[in-house]
């Protein structure tokens, strides 16, 4: 029986974690989770959780911790959407929240975290470009790849659009932003002895999802 690995993915916005996640979860038959597509969909439905989480994001600023961890918690208990293994994508972003993690998993800790090392001038152009589906498939296009039929979604008819985070200005912003608050904790796990890994994020995205892949069966 394959493992099912329990992994978060690290990296800067645009460094393509999304992506790899989604490939992952498919890969390893474990669940997927994006904080940010989590809060999306809650502001959609219009909660006050959501609609205050979606305020952060388009400021460009991290969602604050306190709204974080109680979702996060949910998922992650014993018999949950994430009881057995899974891909966390964009969480943790700080020391904090990767310390809440380690005490919310306890004894079922992370088995590798993976570095998508990619350069700050490569993702601000990849996230200037990039364009999203608005509607249910939430699927990702590109100015260079956009849909077929002008900007409405291939999948599901809705509009496709231009985020309002995916602005040259909110990109720096929460580059910057990451500069502060998310490197850090790559200290962190490199001294709680847990497997952490950097990858070139470099190439297409057959070629990167390899070396992830190598990474984390090497460590399981």
């Amino acid at each position: 029986m394959q493992t099912r690995p329990r992994v978060v993915l690290l990296g800067k916005q645009g460094a393509g974690k999304g992506t790899q996640a989604v490939r992952l979860a498919d890969h390893y038959s474990i669940a997927h989770l994006s904080t940010g597509d989590l809060f999306r969909a809650q502001a959609k439905q219009g909660t006050a959780f959501g609609l205050e989480a979606k305020r952060y994001m388009d400021g460009g600023d991290l969602v604050p911790d306190e709204i974080v961890f109680g979702v996060i918690e949910e998922c992650l208990a014993p018999g949950g959407q994430l009881s057995d293994g899974f891909v966390l994508d964009g969480f943790p972003r700080t020391r904090a929240q990767a310390e809440e993690l380690e005490r919310v998993l306890g004894d079922r800790p992370i088995d590798v975290v993976v570095h998508i090392d990619v350069p700050r001038e490569v993702v601000v152009e990849r996230l200037s470009a990039r364009r999203v589906c608005v509607k249910n498939s939430g699927h990702i296009y590109s100015v260079a790849k956009p849909p077929s039929q002008g900007w409405v979604c291939d999948t599901c008819g809705g509009d496709v659009i231009q985020r309002e985070d995916d602005t040259p200005e909110a990109i720096n912003k929460r580059l910057d932003t990451y500069e502060r608050d998310t490197r850090p904790i790559r200290e962190f796990y490199a001294s709680s002895g847990r497997p952490l890994v950097t990858i070139d994020g470099l190439g297409d995205t057959d070629e990167v999802f390899a070396r992830i892949c190598s990474a984390i069966d090497a460590t399981l």
